[in-house]
């Protein structure tokens, strides 16, 4: 009698399976890792119904928003400190509210740093949220961001969750190798800021903002600075663009 070969073929089907179990568990680990992570970036993107421009500050009338772009070494970090002096805007930096985040050691800070330490962008999103929640609890109704949108997409973030669009644009446009002297003068020539890494840095710059700065250049939101010159050369470029805005809200 021929004998069957099919207790055989079970054994060998069983024993594919097992890894391929095995495979299995750990994709639905990963899975779940991953479910777990986008629940709670939702709950922080999310955890403050969206409300019209007029109904965010509901105890100060709408406010005003200042974009402040600039490259590396541009100069836009030492103007936004004469624009909050001489008009008393409160300057905000997104940088600066995510490093805060992080070293508050909240859930959400440290999912910041694990994205970051990930090689990963952090959600814009995210960025827009920090940025929405210290402009609520401002008493003040004028804001400078600094840094802030990087990107089209920032952009886009930015404008979908706030419901509203910046009142001013400010570009502080440098020369190449200004910028890079800058730089390298502000650091004292740090190994991590050589001129290679810092063009390196103002190439990623220009090819993100470049179109964010040409969004807001035809919606006629956009003034050009001239960022060459002293401290105070610059910024008389720069006073006249908010002394009219402060004497039509008189």
């Amino acid at each position: 009698m021929p004998v069957s070969k099919k207790p055989i073929a079970n054994r060998k089907r069983k024993r594919h399976m097992l890894p391929s179990c095995r495979s299995c568990s750990t994709h639905t680990r990963c899975l779940l890792h991953e479910a777990s992570k986008q629940q709670i970036w939702k709950m922080f993107t999310t955890g403050i119904p969206l409300q019209e421009k007029d109904g965010i500050f509901p105890r100060h009338k709408a406010p005003f928003i200042t974009f402040v772009l600039g490259g590396p070494g541009s100069g836009k970090g030492t103007q936004c400190a004469k624009i909050v002096e001489t008009f008393g805007f409160n300057h905000l930096s997104a940088g600066d509210l995510l490093r805060k985040e992080i070293a508050s050691n909240s859930e959400y800070g440290s999912m910041i740093l694990d994205t970051i330490k990930e090689g990963k962008i952090v959600p814009s999103e995210v960025t827009v949220k920090l940025l929405r929640r210290e402009m609520e609890l401002s008493d003040n109704h004028k804001f400078l961001i600094d840094g802030f949108p990087r990107s089209e997409e920032n952009r886009r973030a930015f404008e979908e969750i706030m419901e509203a669009e910046p009142d001013v644009v400010l570009f502080f446009d440098c020369p190449e190798e200004e910028m890079v002297k800058r730089v390298l003068n502000r650091n004292q020539g740090r190994v991590d800021d050589n001129i290679d890494t810092i063009k390196k840095r103002l190439k990623v710059f220009e090819a993100l903002n470049i179109p964010v700065i040409d969004h807001y250049a035809k919606r006629g939101k956009l003034h050009k600075i001239n960022a060459v010159g002293s401290e105070d050369e610059i910024f008389e470029q720069v006073r006249p663009i908010f002394a009219a805005y402060q004497h039509e809200a008189k």
